[in-house]
């Protein structure tokens, strides 16, 4: 029998006599030791090198030159040289993203149970979701950020729901540390101190606690923000904290060029205006735009940035270039960004209307249908890795050798619908849990951590759909989240009208009390 805590009893000691010593915790934990390493040795027997991008590529440069800032957030590539410095193995690399990443989901798993207490049925779907999968082992066979940004995501959301359910200065540290790493690794992190204000607003403690929160993540960001300003200042002559805004703002611009009436007066830079310049030329004169134009809807939303041919791609060329060295090559790649968010910025300012209506719509297509992109072949269907790869892992020979290229496409391809049903299901549970007053319940103690989850996938929503492209990998973290509270809705709104209809059973015959509901025991 289950062992059920009462909000005073909720403390860190008894979760963890939860998970080691309730039955059924022990037989789930063992489940997911064996099930999670028989899926990982099984895919290394087909997959037994890992999977390559070309970002993967600038992750390991940075990585091996030290360097202190590159196009993408620095992060990732400093955890790759710090485990470089244990070892060189590309399959301990590999296990550590896996097993890190399912020991986030673990804490994410009995944390959301020891709180809320699902029932069985609902407890074994969330369970099989995370642990018995296939997209977390295929996620972290790939050198990228995303395993590490996925994982540090669900234990600093985790972190949250502590601060709200049983709040400790030890979590309150612990999701300040989370998110910091956040930041280092991925742009995707800069909502996310809303988020974390917002848990801090929603606890029940004195003021004083709410703003010690509040201010210990602002701490550890900052000095990160101009350390890292600081850097590209020393690159590139402007102080920016990521490389690649300016390239997706200019990107975002260019999509609803053809729709509006751009005025060159409106520039400040002669840089801006010699690149309206370039756009005229490449949109009104140029023949390769007319076979080019069709791709748009059905590219994940960095046309402009990809395109080789593109008046980004020839800005850069022309004024910023690079001889064949990286650090030339980020540095060049840099300077043009500064020009190009001042570009985008403004083009969007001035055009409100036409950017939400034909890029935004676009990108929220993109949203709810996420492009599988990297995830549909592996390594993009190419049988060797780059020389740099093969030396940062001390490989014998560039080769590689998988059971099949496109056999993750095969697997994958429902995902993005999967994507959108959950969301739409979350959505429908949520209008469902506000009209019925469901929330009004004396005995529910959800509230909160649903209003925190909520602003996070609508946070997200508003954030990728304005200033990123929408590939799946990049929703892996909210599909979680909204695969876990959609379940926790449907529990309680199950519960409730269940609760209401025994009611109108027992008032019409009492005879009948027990005998229809008794499964719901």
């Amino acid at each position: 029998m289950m062992q059920t805590y009462s909000t005073k009893e909720l403390s860190f000691g008894n979760f963890i006599r939860f998970v080691f010593r309730e039955t059924q915790n022990r037989l789930l934990l063992l489940i997911t030791v064996v099930g999670t390493i028989a899926q990982f040795v099984v895919f290394k027997y087909f997959y037994p090198f890992p999977d390559f991008s070309t970002d993967s590529y600038s992750y390991i440069h940075a990585a091996s030159q030290h360097l202190t800032i590159n196009i993408w957030p620095i992060g990732y590539s400093r955890f790759l040289a710090l485990f470089h410095q244990f070892t060189h193995s590309a399959f301990a690399l590999i296990a550590f993203q896996y097993f890190f990443l399912v020991l986030s989901e673990v804490y994410f798993f009995f944390s959301m149970h020891y709180f809320y207490r699902f029932k069985r049925s609902i407890r074994n779907i969330l369970f099989i979701f995370l642990f018995f999968n296939p997209l977390p082992v295929y996620l972290s066979n790939y050198i990228g950020s995303d395993t590490i940004f996925l994982t540090l995501s669900l234990l600093w959301f985790t972190e949250l729901l502590w601060i709200i359910n049983k709040p400790g200065i030890v979590h309150v540290f612990a999701q300040a540390i989370l998110i910091f790493f956040c930041f280092a690794v991925r742009n995707n992190a800069y909502y996310y101190p809303i988020i974390a204000s917002l848990a801090f607003i929603l606890t029940r403690q004195k003021l004083r606690f709410k703003l010690a929160g509040i201010v210990s993540t602002v701490i550890l960001i900052l000095p990160f923000v101009i350390y890292t300003r600081n850097e590209a200042f020393k690159l590139t002559g402007t102080r920016q904290f990521s490389l690649f805004t300016g390239w997706q703002l200019a990107n975002n611009a260019l999509y609803i060029y053809e729709k509006i009436d751009v005025d060159s007066n409106i520039f400040k830079s002669e840089a801006c205006r010699e690149l309206e310049r370039m756009n005229i030329r490449f949109f009104k004169h140029s023949d390769s735009w007319g076979r080019h134009r069709n791709e748009l809807s059905a590219n994940e939303g960095n046309f402009f940035i990809q395109y080789i041919n593109s008046p980004l791609k020839a800005f850069k060329r022309v004024h910023y270039p690079a001889d064949l060295s990286e650090r030339s090559h980020i540095a060049t790649w840099g300077k043009a960004s500064a020009v190009f968010e001042e570009y985008g910025t403004t083009v969007i300012k001035h055009h409100p209307f036409a950017f939400a209506r034909y890029y935004m719509l676009l990108n929220a297509k993109n949203y709810f249908l996420p492009p599988l992109e990297k995830l549909a072949i592996y390594n993009r269907a190419m049988d060797s890795m780059e020389i740099e790869a093969q030396d940062w892992f001390d490989y014998k020979t560039p080769n590689l050798e998988v059971v099949s290229v496109d056999l993750q496409q095969k697997i994958f391809f429902i995902y993005p619908t999967l994507f959108l049903l959950i969301n739409l299901y979350f959505l429908a549970c949520l209008a469902w849990f506000i009209t019925r007053k469901i929330y009004r319940e004396p005995s529910l103690v959800i509230n909160s951590t649903i209003i925190l989850a909520s602003a996070l996938l609508f946070i997200n929503f508003g954030f990728s759909v304005f200033a990123t492209i929408n590939v799946f990998r990049y929703q892996v973290f909210p599909m979680v989240i909204c695969t876990g509270y959609l379940l926790l809705l449907a529990e309680r709104i199950y519960a409730k009208e269940s609760s209401k209809e025994r009611t109108i059973t027992t008032k019409v015959n009492p005879g009948l009390m027990h005998k229809p509901f008794k499964f719901l025991r």
